[in-house]
């Protein structure tokens, strides 16, 4: 990881060294004006408003994908239901729908977390009917033979066996969010991170749209490592590798 990230800088500064235009400033410039527009407050209201909006549509789209998730892997007439209409759904371009979105919900927050919680609920939704139809029916049979009910079934056999495969959706759909935000947010807004950016770009403020990129990608990566966060601490038995290794 380390590496990584010294690369990356490493090869920032060679091509800020070699093209030598105001557009790509070094990343030292960057860090010290996003630091400065942070302290400043400038940019603490868009990035705030940025989060709610993510933080808002992961919620929605994780209860709503898990819930609809679960019953449709563990029921086959529940399944034959849903599936069919998730399958045509999932292809649509949602995105270009953010104009009829926005007529029907405003220009607020409501019609961007929409928005984004529609486009990531059908990657969570498909995942965790999976994970849930992927359960081994003897682990269920035996936890039934002992007396336990169906709640008691889906707590203690199934929610840990689809929670591994719902944090690693989580962290894909992460991206997807972020990527889905930052366009919702250049269109007919005046709020948030995507619009910092591009109003930035249209001011030739390449500080400041830079700053705003930054932290954008602080952003994704702060719910990325929150769902490997939780993902170690809920599902530590995924991790008993990892721990032996260190």
């Amino acid at each position: 990881m380390k590496k990584a990230g010294f690369l990356l800088i490493a090869s920032w500064y060679a091509l800020a060294f070699l093209a030598g235009k105001p557009f790509l400033p070094y990343p030292h410039a960057v860090a010290s004006h996003t630091v400065l527009a942070l302290l400043q407050g400038s940019l603490v209201r868009h990035l705030g408003i940025s989060t709610y909006r993510i933080f808002i549509a992961l919620i929605t789209a994780t209860v709503l994908a898990t819930w609809l998730g679960l019953a449709a892997g563990r029921s086959r007439k529940t399944d034959k239901m849903l599936t069919p209409f998730a399958y045509i759904l999932y292809p649509i371009p949602k995105v270009a729908l953010l104009p009829v979105i926005m007529l029907f919900l405003g220009l607020g927050n409501l019609s961007k977390v929409f928005l984004i919680g529609l486009i990531i609920f059908f990657q969570l939704y498909f995942v965790i009917r999976d994970a849930a139809q992927a359960v081994d029916e003897r682990y269920v049979d035996s936890v039934r033979s002992l007396g336990a009910s169906r709640f008691a079934i889906l707590v203690h056999v199934i929610l840990p066996s689809v929670l591994p495969s719902l944090f690693t959706a989580l962290r894909v759909s992460t991206g997807t969010a972020t990527a889905v935000l930052f366009l919702a947010e250049t269109f007919a807004t005046t709020t948030g991170l995507g619009w910092y950016i591009m109003d930035s770009w249209a001011r030739m403020d390449y500080l400041d749209m830079y700053a705003g990129m930054v932290c954008l990608s602080l952003l994704a990566t702060g719910f990325f490592a929150l769902f490997s966060f939780l993902d170690r601490h809920l599902c530590p038995w995924m991790h008993l590798r990892d721990r032996e290794s260190s």
